[in-house]
């Protein structure tokens, strides 16, 4: 198996500074600073990067899970809403909610929900295992 790669670079002080995240495949390069991070500014931040790789892997799970249980997939689309919060031991991670709509022929609810369940196990949810908290609203369409 290939190891991943990816870069940061960060240029300045924490707040006044800016930085640049890229994969290692060319696929993505884009800016983060503390703003688009902590606030509202524009650019990307870590946790942004890990809900998309977190809803990738949970929809690939997804499909696979159902695939093998011999049904057709239409569609697995998978949205992240990554919370980051701060307490008194400073910033965290403390909830990661996975919204997900599929469209798979000849599947009930019972079949769909097991599959579900298991596609929240996937390679970058076990990665994730010091985050609190991580739920998945599925539903069929």
């Amino acid at each position: 198996m290939p190891a991943r790669t990816a870069e940061a670079a960060w240029s300045g002080s924490l707040q006044e500074g800016n930085g640049t995240l890229k994969l290692g495949s060319g696929a993505y390069e884009g800016a983060y600073s503390f703003s688009s991070r902590f606030e509202n500014g524009t650019g990307t931040n870590p946790e942004e990067l890990i809900g998309a790789a977190l809803a990738g892997c949970f929809s690939m799970q997804l499909a696979a899970n159902l695939s093998r249980a011999g049904f057709t997939v239409g569609r697995v689309h998978t949205s992240a809403n990554v919370h980051l919060t701060k307490d008194d031991s400073g910033f965290s991670i403390s909830r990661i909610d996975l919204t997900n709509e599929s469209s798979v022929e000849g599947v009930d609810q019972a079949v769909f929900d097991e599959n579900v369940a298991k596609a929240k196990g996937c390679i970058i949810s076990r990665a994730l295992a010091g985050v609190p908290e991580i739920t998945v609203n599925a539903r069929m369409v």
